[in-house]
């Protein structure tokens, strides 16, 4: 079946749909940005990117599409585990997407969608407890 066929059956139909405030949002796989869109959209796409946090808490997976098994959807998604430090990830991810010519469009927002997984994976600072002054009399 086509690309453009099968978003235009899981365009207003899908059980990844959220509606909220006029808008409409995505919760599916390998989705960069949340958008419902075709170019974000992660299942009718033949190539698609996905970034998502590593299990362990340390670093980020990129998912990839194979070429071949498009007929086999559990088993045609490649996940490569970058985990070195954060140039190093960000360079891996847009030398996948567009010095490869694999998806060029895609590139800013796996980068954007890495950037804040890592950040968030960063430990947080111990914040010192303010103590309270005496007051004088």
């Amino acid at each position: 079946m086509s690309a453009s066929l099968q978003w235009s059956i899981i365009r207003n139909n899908s059980s990844f749909l959220v509606k909220s405030l006029g808008n409409t949002f995505t919760k599916e796989p390998n989705n960069l940005t949340g958008k419902n869109a075709f170019k974000y959209n992660g299942l009718v796409n033949k190539k698609v990117v996905g970034v998502e946090p590593d299990p362990d808490g340390k670093g980020v997976l990129l998912v990839t599409k194979k070429k071949r098994g498009h007929n086999k959807p559990g088993s045609n998604l490649v996940s490569n585990k970058l985990s070195k430090n954060s140039r190093a990830t960000l360079k891996s991810i847009r030398n996948a997407c567009s010095k490869s010519h694999y998806r060029g469009d895609l590139e800013d927002a796996a980068v954007r969608r890495a950037a804040a997984i890592i950040r968030s994976q960063r430990p947080t600072a111990a914040v010192q407890k303010r103590r309270t002054r005496k007051k004088q009399s």
